[in-house]
This record gives C-alpha cells, sequence and structure tokens, in this order.
C-alpha cells in the first residue's frame, strides 16, 4: 500500500514524478513503478522519501497513520 502513499505525498508537496526520481538517483521511469505498486521500492529510497518528506517510514508502508517520526 506504500505506493499510495508515496503519490499522495508527492503530489501534497507539488512535486513530479521526475523531480523525487532525480532525488533518489533513479530513472523517472523506475519512479513511477514505485508509485503503481509494479516494482518494490529499496528500503534505502524508503529513507530518503521520508526524510524529504518530514514523515515516517512506518507511515509510507501503511503501518501507521500517523505522519510524525515519534
Amino acid at each position: 500500500m506504500y505506493f499510495k502513499r508515496i503519490e499522495d505525498l508527492r503530489i501534497d508537496n507539488d512535486l513530479t514524478q521526475l523531480e523525487v526520481s532525480e532525488y533518489l538517483g533513479c530513472q523517472r521511469e523506475v519512479y513511477r513503478r514505485y508509485e503503481k505498486g509494479t516494482r518494490t521500492i529499496p528500503i534505502d529510497f524508503l529513507i530518503k522519501l521520508a526524510k524529504l518528506y518530514h514523515v515516517s517510514i512506518d507511515y509510507i508502508v501503511g503501518i501507521s497513520d500517523s505522519k510524525s517520526h515519534h
């Protein structure tokens, strides 16, 4: 379910798929597949996304509905 959250976070932060893929250091098409759920996102990318959006990894992966790191 993380794929829906990373798409929502990207949109909420007014970023394009290209901008996020460049931040992660991957191709836009690879990032698009993360958002669509057709490719598993590596843990190091989850960490980078959590830092970018100031949310917890637990929030991104759906363990928690709280965005905070606490």
